[in-house]
């Protein structure tokens, strides 16, 4: 119902995920579903899905910095309720997957889980 904000490939390239503003996950090919933020209530808007490799998870990304974890892919943190230089446009995830970099627009990154400086 509301208007789609990201989409992301399958590591095989045979599927991708598109996700909506409101956290709903669709899912094509060979993407699998482990659920959405859709009917709850958000602080702001999702604008990115990002899958792991292995398609057993995914994290959902918000425009404060909020991060929700879906799958077996794991919540190491988020910035929101932080004092943040710009605005948020990105996660990317480790390789080992047990950490993320949450990106702001100035290039300034958030470390979580495995993932350094």
């Amino acid at each position: 119902n509301k208007s789609m904000a990201g989409i992301a490939t399958t590591c095989s390239g045979n599927g991708y995920y598109t996700v909506a503003t409101d956290g709903g996950v669709f899912t094509f090919g060979d993407a699998r579903f482990h659920g959405s933020m859709a009917n709850l209530a958000l602080r702001s808007p999702i604008f990115d899905v990002v899958p792991n490799c292995s398609d057993t998870g995914y994290w959902l990304v918000a425009a404060d910095g909020g991060v929700f974890a879906y799958g077996d892919v794991r919540f190491y943190g988020s910035i929101v309720g932080r004092s943040v230089t710009a605005p948020i446009v990105g996660l990317v995830p480790t390789r080992s997957t047990r950490g993320y970099w949450i990106i702001a627009a100035d290039g300034t990154t958030y470390p979580f889980g495995d993932a350094h400086h």
